[in-house]
């Protein structure tokens, strides 16, 4: 007799696919979730997240739910803000967040806007929140390209990438890749939040980025231990939420990041570098 944990992934495949999206995105958007967390940037990835809902949405209006489509405009939306936001900001006064903040709002108002001109509330749904019940071998394939290359580029870049979001400035004064550090890294947070809009929607994909980063910091603080222990934490939450979805007949997005947020109040409770555990230490003080 099947384990009930198995069950689903063996009697289904469209549980065996969606587990394996997940899986996709637990090695590809989680490690730039962690970039983003040390770069003090987490709300700037849901601002991206939202960046991206107009090009897919163009995308949509031109052909429908088609993959190629709506993945390219997605990605030419979420590149152009990301060139515009940080482009305003080195050369106005106005401050990176604020200028993410615009983009977001006007890129979230016009991308509904679009998908109201054609689709249904069903479509837009679909969007927002994603399908990652419904992925197939086309979408799996884009998922597992999108995560090899940010897995290559991460590992080729992992010193640049850490010190430029530890100490930007520093990095400015001691080397001319500062520009293609900052930048690069925004293509690689595009690319994955394109990635998980395919699964989880542009409203639920900064979720398996920032969820999995938060909890692991809780239990961990080097970085190389920080990225793994997030990557397992992300897969964790996703297969606990798909089994939750299935069994409790729930939507697999909203569970898969309700139970990322679950382990995350755990590592509070529980973690050695959480608040808790923090009382029970002699001398302790929090650090920025």
């Amino acid at each position: 007799m099947t384990m009930p944990l198995l069950a689903p992934f063996v009697e289904f495949g469209f549980m065996r696919r969606a587990l394996a999206g997940c899986l996709a995105l637990s090695l590809g958007a989680t490690p730039v979730g962690v970039f983003l967390m040390l770069r003090r940037m987490s709300l700037a990835g849901d601002a991206m997240s939202h960046a991206i809902l107009p090009g897919a949405a163009v995308g949509y209006l031109i052909a429908g739910l088609s993959l190629p489509a709506m993945t390219a405009g997605g990605l030419l939306a979420g590149l152009a803000v990301a060139v515009f936001a940080g482009g305003v900001a080195r050369h106005t006064v106005i401050e990176e967040d604020a200028s993410l903040a615009t983009f977001y709002l006007l890129s979230l108002s016009a991308g509904v806007l679009i998908i109201s001109l054609r689709g249904s509330s069903v479509d837009l749904l679909h969007v927002l929140f994603g399908s990652a019940l419904a992925l197939d071998d086309a979408t799996l394939l884009l998922l597992a390209a999108f995560t090899s290359l940010s897995v290559v580029a991460l590992a080729l870049g992992l010193r640049l990438f850490v010190v430029d979001a530890c100490d930007p400035a520093f990095l400015a004064r001691i080397s001319r890749l500062s520009p293609i550090a900052h930048y690069g890294f925004m293509i690689l947070l595009v690319i994955n939040l394109v990635a998980g809009f395919h699964a989880l929607g542009t409203l639920m994909a900064v979720g398996i980025m920032i969820l999995p980063a938060a909890a692991a910091r809780l239990w961990v603080g080097n970085v190389g231990p920080l990225l793994l222990c997030a990557v397992g934490v992300a897969f964790l939450g996703s297969l606990i939420g798909l089994l939750f979805s299935y069994y409790v007949n729930l939507p697999a997005g909203p569970a898969i990041v309700l139970t990322l947020g679950a382990l995350y109040l755990l590592s509070l409770a529980l973690g050695p570098l959480g608040p808790l555990a923090g009382r029970r230490r002699a001398g302790w003080h929090f650090e920025r």
